[in-house]
């Protein structure tokens, strides 16, 4: 189907599942007997439902494994028999805590495989061209969420101290979504930039995770002049490296921290991370190497 087709996408969402072998990763493929095909994990988007999160949901109806989510993988697009465009995004997620295939009516089995064997087992070239993407990838180290704040209505509305601009209720609508999204991240540190809207946004988070306590550092805020700036960044480079040893962290930093921020982490342009609020990036990382910053 050429990229500028009308017919609407169907989309989906799904995951290469790993876990931690003697011999090196293994691999969970499904077997659906609606299809007779061996595939990866994965299914469609319901209405209004975030790529991530369909894809952690998918992964464990069909395997019974919760994933965490560490990497976006490259996306597969093919048409459907009706000739209208698929786009199915992917993830790479380690298996997380286990149980039974929930959806027993899509999958009736499903195997653990070395990496190579899986690839040989799954029915479509497609799946094969992203297990040999994973293939290449050095092993995930840590991955961090870089989260802008939520909103808080209107800066010059607000008559009080800036930093203490609290969220407001579309602002806890979209702290809520974080929450959901970022839970299945399992996050070992909650950091956040001073201002009082930057803890409140990963305030649900904490919540889910058995309050878990919102560490607050200054090196992700916005200095007060902007000649200040570079300093500033370097400080939040440095954090980060240090965060990394967490593996896996949620941090809520500011809209004019975040895109030169990433734009130096990711030797890419500024505007291509301008971010909205309540949105943010995975940062994945193999050592000192940043192997992906995609948006959540």
């Amino acid at each position: 189907m050429s990229a500028g087709s009308d017919e609407p996408v169907e989309r989906a969402a799904g995951g290469v599942l790993y876990r931690r072998g003697a011999d090196g990763l293994e691999i969970c493929v499904v077997h659906r007997p609606r299809y007779d095909d061996w595939s990866l994990p994965k299914g469609k988007l319901s209405d209004g439902e975030l790529p991530l999160a369909a894809a952690v949901r998918e992964v464990e109806e069909e395997t019974g494994a919760a994933g965490i989510p560490q990497l976006r993988l490259p996306d597969v697009d093919y048409p459907l028999p009706d000739g209208r465009p698929k786009n199915v995004a992917f993830w790479l997620m380690l298996a997380g805590s286990d149980g039974p295939v929930q959806d027993t009516g899509e999958v009736d089995e499903l195997a653990w495989l070395p990496l190579e064997e899986a690839a040989a087992r799954v029915t479509y070239a497609d799946e094969r061209r992203v297990l040999a993407h994973v293939a290449a990838l050095p092993p995930v180290t840590a991955v961090i969420a870089l989260v802008r704040h939520a909103r808080a209505g209107e800066r010059k509305k607000w008559a009080g101290r800036d930093a203490l601009r609290p969220i407001d209720p579309v602002g806890k609508k979209q702290a809520d979504r974080l929450a959901a999204l970022l839970t299945p991240l399992r996050p070992r540190r909650l950091v956040a930039a001073p201002p009082l809207r930057c803890g409140q946004t990963l305030e649900p988070l904490a919540a889910a995770l058995g309050d878990q306590p919102i560490v607050r550092d200054s090196a992700f805020a916005e200095p007060s002049e902007a000649d200040r700036l570079p300093a500033r960044l370097a400080a939040a480079r440095s954090r980060l490296a240090e965060l990394r040893s967490y593996e896996r962290v949620v941090v809520c930093s500011q809209g004019k921290v975040m895109p030169p921020l990433l734009a130096s982490l990711h030797d890419g342009a500024t505007d291509r991370f301008k971010t909205p609020k309540g949105d943010g990036w995975l940062l994945t990382w193999s050592g000192d190497r940043l192997l992906g910053a995609s948006r959540l």
